[in-house]
């Protein structure tokens, strides 16, 4: 699933984000959501959250 939408994306979802230095390489990172950064429902590069382990970046795709 897409990481486009707000309501797509819970605090305790397992998630692979994009972080602002692998943004060229389009490197995932996945992780836990801690902390959802972003207000605006949708958001067209992927929503911003925080994982557990403290990295910030976008989220690209809801895993399972």
């Amino acid at each position: 699933m897409q990481g486009n939408t707000r309501k797509n994306i819970n605090i305790g979802q397992n998630v692979a984000i994009v972080l602002k230095q692998d943004q060229r390489s389009g490197k995932l990172t996945e992780g836990v959501v801690q902390k959802i950064l972003t207000n605006s429902p949708n958001h067209p590069h992927g929503i911003k959250v925080m994982l557990v382990s403290g990295k910030v970046g976008r989220v690209k795709e809801i895993l399972e």
